[in-house]
């Protein structure tokens, strides 16, 4: 009495198909093995499995029941597997005939009354099952509308463990979830925030257009109460839109960690991610037994915040600087390493000093300058020369916030910053690893970036006054690059490289201290 039933599991964020094998044979004692690498989830299916199939009104034998999941050498974890194995049993046990057992996927996690459960990775599962040519699958109810995003394989939503054996003995019709893509993704592509709400900060308005028009990474520096924390949260709501293949890969991150919102099946808003500077390396980077994404990957295509950055661990910001530079992150244990994409915009906040009030003009600051050299130094010169712009972000005087006109709304400057970005997909159609500004290598600077004599002596004063650093070289000239697509023109002039120079103030801050 043998029974194959196919399911799935996710390595990474891709799924790969499992073939779940149930054998019942005659013993003294009855008993439930589970083998081909379980976790403790896995292994502990056996337990909801025996009370669903009992509570759904059908009887499990006093048998030897062997339940193998293929391939054996890969680990198997999370309580996807419930719904598989108990279809197995039902199968070999002559309950559920196996007609459609191979063209089908199960995925589901079992309640102990037989009712069915939402699971994680339901996207990137369809995504698989359309890739080897599966006619369909069988998901809870709450991720039909996920799995069904991906189209071209059907897909059933169900409830309880009866209404599956029902539609595999063809007593039930199956109610095929099908999803407008297009419409949902419309109708998810809505921000709640906006920059019109933002009172005052032009300076700081402009820069962040400047940052989102040429992916810079950015670090504000003001006094609490200023408005880091708003400009930051509004920061994604004025970067280009979304295209299908973001959102649907953005996705399947979400779906993979288990935080996708219940019944929207695809994010199509760019992500904002605010972890505590209480967070381990682990949680920003990614980990576990088997690595599951950090917030550097759940910020994909999107903005990762570090707010209060020198209150961070040291090992946890220098873990950060892979996905900077490389756009993904590889996480490596003894069983499996994994890559995972970590394509971001970093902006970071912090205050002038420990107190926070050294620019603030109404209050004192308290703090020595061995204590204002100290807690800048928290941030590490590496980290530091992967950010293009320092901005400072003074405190808001009430004449601005009591202002009841509102500010240039973020769909406005979102236009211009994708009519910016267009400007350099042109530019680097040729280059496979160049996508924006911030991309530039040393050869592109040469290339794209070319300074007339008056550009050049002004660079070259701000350099020697200024006592800016060969780091910041580089950073001026490709925030420059970006200023000047910003305003249409194909060179790049003193006035470009004038406003860029005000955006390394941080550097001007560490030189003077």
């Amino acid at each position: 009495m043998l029974a194959r039933v196919l399911s799935s599991a996710i390595l990474g964020i891709d799924a790969y198909i499992v073939e779940v094998e149930a054998n019942l044979s005659r013993a003294k004692l009855p008993k439930f093995i589970t083998v081909g690498l379980p976790e403790g989830a896995v292994r502990e299916s056996k337990e909801r499995v025996r009370a669903a199939i009992k509570n759904s009104g059908y009887d499990l034998p006093r048998q030897r029941i062997t339940v193998n999941l293929a391939p054996a050498d890969i680990r198997k974890e999370g309580s996807a597997f419930d719904l598989p194995i108990a279809v197995g049993i039902l199968a070999a046990r002559g309950f559920i005939k196996q007609d459609y057992l191979d063209r089908l996927l199960l995925l589901g996690e079992l309640a102990l009354d037989g009712s069915i459960r939402p699971i994680k990775g339901a996207l990137p599962i369809a995504i698989c099952a359309r890739r080897e040519g599966i006619a369909g699958l069988i998901v809870p109810e709450e991720n039909a509308t996920e799995a069904a995003v991906v189209g071209d394989v059907k897909v059933a939503g169900v409830k309880t463990l009866r209404e599956v054996v029902d539609i595999l003995n063809g007593r039930s019709p199956i109610i095929r979830v099908q999803v407008d893509r297009k419409r949902l993704f419309n109708q998810n592509q809505r921000y709640i925030l906006d920059f019109s709400d933002v009172k005052g900060q032009e300076q700081v308005k402009r820069a962040l257009e400047v940052a989102a028009a040429g992916s810079h990474n950015v670090i504000m520096i003001g006094p609490p109460g200023s408005g880091k924390t708003m400009l930051a949260k509004r920061l994604p709501t004025i970067l280009p839109d979304m295209v299908l293949d973001e959102a649907l890969e953005t996705t399947k991150i979400h779906s993979v960690a288990g935080i996708l919102p219940e019944g929207q099946g695809l994010i199509a808003t760019r992500p904002f991610r605010s972890p505590h500077h209480t967070i381990s390396d682990a949680g920003l980077i990614g980990g576990g037994t088997v690595p599951k994404p950090g917030e550097v990957s759940l910020a994909h295509h999107g903005v990762l915040f570090l707010d209060e950055l020198p209150e961070f661990k040291k090992n946890v910001l220098e873990v950060m600087r892979q996905p900077l530079e490389d756009g993904k992150v590889t996480i490596s244990r003894a069983a499996v390493s994994l890559t995972y994409p970590a394509r971001f915009m970093l902006v970071a906040a912090m205050n002038p000093c420990p107190c926070g009030y050294a620019t603030d003009p109404r209050n004192d600051c308290t703090c020595t300058s061995q204590m204002i050299q100290k807690y800048m130094s928290r941030i590490s010169g590496p980290l530091l020369d992967r950010i293009d712009i320092h901005i400072e972000v003074p405190a808001v005087p009430f004449t601005l916030l009591s202002e009841k006109s509102p500010g240039e709304p973020s769909a406005v400057i979102r236009e211009r910053v994708q009519e910016t970005r267009r400007r350099q997909q042109q530019r680097f159609k040729k280059e496979p690893n160049c996508f924006a500004n911030s991309q530039m290598e040393a050869n592109h600077l040469r290339t794209y970036c070319a300074l007339d004599s008056t550009a050049a002596e002004l660079l070259k004063t701000a350099m020697e006054r200024l006592g800016l650093s060969a780091r910041a070289y580089d950073r001026i000239l490709k925030v420059s690059r970006t200023i000047a697509d910003l305003s249409g023109k194909e060179n790049i002039t003193s006035d470009h490289i004038a406003e860029a120079i005000q955006y390394r103030s941080l550097d001007r801050q560490l030189w003077l201290g």
